[in-house]
Formats: C-alpha cells, structure tokens, sequence
C-alpha cells in the first residue's frame, strides 16, 4: 500500500506549550495497545477499537470512529505497523459487508516493536517473543540480551525502546526494521549517555559503595 506524502507515526506528538500528548497521538496509541492486549478478534475490528476507547473515555464511540478510521487506513496500515488479521461474518447490515466480513487486524513484526515502546503495554515479555521469533540474524544477536535486560531492568529496556522509535517518529532514524539499536549511537542521547555511566561506574564500586548509591537512590526517587 502506497504511503501518502506527509504520513506520520504520532505517538510520541505533543502540544507546545502544553507539553501533553495530542489527540493524534492518545488515539494510535491506545489502537497499537488494544491490538497489542487484546486477543479476542471482535475488540480487533475498527468498532471495536472504537468502543473500547469510548468506554474508557465515557463517551459514544460513534463520535471517535472516523478518528479510528483514519488512524488505521491513512497512517498504521500503509505504514506496515498493523495488517489485516481476518475477517468476521457479518449476518446484518450492507449485503458486501456479510459476504466479506468485517476485518480485524493485529500488528506486524514492525507494530511490535513500535508497542513495545509505548508504557501501557502490559504484556511486554510476550511481545518481545513475539517479535524476536520472527527476527533476522542480525537481530537474533540482540535477543539475549535485551531479553535478559527486560527482567533485570524493565523500565530501562522500555526507554531503549521508546528512544528508538521516537527517533524514527523524528525522522532521525529512516528505517525500524531490521533493528539496529546502534543507531541510536548517532543520536546522543543524554539519558542514555547518564544510564551507561552510572551502570558502568557502579560496576566498578565495592559492595558497600553500591549499597550506598542504592540507598541515596532510593530516597530521592
């Protein structure tokens, strides 16, 4: 499927002045977490979507649909992040609709990847089986690795996740897939340049200057 000029992944935009998410980018991410949780087909369909949203924002789902819409067929499915799944019979409505169905989708292996960057994700360790069982070589030398790390330190593997995806969302990164988190090496990330000192320099501390560090840590976190 061709991609529109323009087209683009939002889950990381936020107002200006605000600095809060923007609808754009509430919505996509609450569609890639339905498909991400969710394994019932019937939540997996644009109404479904729709009405799981609705209910969580107290609202009529008919008003977020053609929001939902336009999230999967202008942005999420062009882009290779969600495909279609399968197709439920219909026994009311438009004759074409009962003949053909109603979709339902799922992510692919890039919607994976972009899911395992966003925080309401709460099945993490399935997702990255998921993902890494359909990797290529080069990517099979990440999956110790960061699959260890993920039970060692969640909340560090989520924000390698999110600093690579964001850095595609921003243009600085062309390409999700294959991925190649040494990319993100050109990016300097101040964040991640402060992680990988204090790790390696706590490394190299005896275990009651470790103990200390922990200790202060945790009175100001």
């Amino acid at each position: 499927m061709k991609i529109k000029s323009g087209t683009h992944l939002s889950i990381f935009d936020t107002f200006k002045i605000k600095g809060e998410p923007t609808g754009e980018a509430t919505r996509q991410r609450a569609i890639l977490t339905i498909l991400a949780n969710s394994t019932n087909p019937a939540d997996r369909t644009r109404t479904g979507i729709s009405q799981r949203i609705a209910k969580e924002k107290g609202m009529s789902w008919k008003n977020i649909y053609s929001g939902i819409f336009r999230d999967l067929d202008e942005i999420l499915i062009p882009m290779e992040i969600v495909e279609e799944d399968g197709r439920l019979p219909l026994k009311r409505g438009p004759k074409a609709l009962q003949e053909n169905g109603i979709p339902y989708y799922h992510l692919t292996k890039k919607g994976l990847l972009v899911a395992l960057s966003i925080n309401e994700i709460n099945n993490r360790e399935k997702l990255l089986q998921a993902f890494f069982s359909k990797s290529e070589a080069k990517e099979k030398e990440y999956d110790r690795i960061i699959t260890n790390l993920s039970v060692i330190s969640p909340k560090f593997t989520s924000s390698i996740f999110q600093k690579y995806v964001k850095a595609f969302c921003d243009n600085k990164i062309k390409d999700l897939l294959p991925l190649d988190l040494l990319k993100l090496k050109d990016i300097h990330d101040e964040s991640l340049l402060i992680q990988k000192e204090i790790l390696e320099a706590c490394l190299k501390q005896s275990k009651q200057t470790k103990e200390d560090i922990i200790g202060l840590l945790n009175e100001i976190i």
